[in-house]
């Protein structure tokens, strides 16, 4: 059985993280969603929220688990029994700092593999702090976030 992770801040989730979960859950038997605790980037929903929105948006795939973690995700693998890690990429921009990455993880943990997947075209411009700064200045992100994401945006700025 093989189990990937997914980390980040998910803050929010958006269509782009809902369609590479979507496409891990085809290539590996779980997929863990692990949402960073990540105070320091002074997230716009708590923890609990980012987990709920998960959740919410991604009720329909059945080999998903979301969680929240704290710690190094290369310890946050070994606890769930894997060494698998799936990262995004959308532009070459994000190429660079995600081999450091890797390479980093991989100094650590010596079994650790990352594995990257590209969003589906439509969808390789979204990021959450784009979506947080349109939300938060009154504009429309229907097209770029799951519904249950575009409530809680608007009971944010509303």
């Amino acid at each position: 059985m093989q189990t990937v992770i997914y980390p980040g801040t998910f803050d929010p989730i958006t269509n782009g993280h809902v369609d590479l979960v979507e496409r891990a859950a085809r290539l590996f038997d779980h997929v863990i969603l692990a949402i960073a605790y990540s105070e320091k980037k002074t997230p716009m929903f708590a923890l609990e929220e980012r987990m709920q929105l998960a959740r919410d948006s991604l009720s329909h795939v059945e080999n998903v688990v979301v969680t929240g973690f704290s710690n190094l995700v290369t310890d946050f693998a070994r606890e769930q029994g894997t060494n698998i890690v799936l990262r995004g990429l959308r532009a070459v921009s994000d190429f660079e700092y995600e081999f450091q990455m890797a390479n980093m993880n991989r100094a650590m943990y010596p079994e650790f593999e990352t594995v990257y997947l590209t969003p589906a075209d439509h969808l390789s411009y979204i990021s959450s702090s784009l979506v947080r700064e349109i939300a938060t200045m009154g504009g429309d992100v229907t097209r770029f976030v799951p519904t249950p994401v575009l409530t809680a945006l608007a009971g944010k700025s509303g």
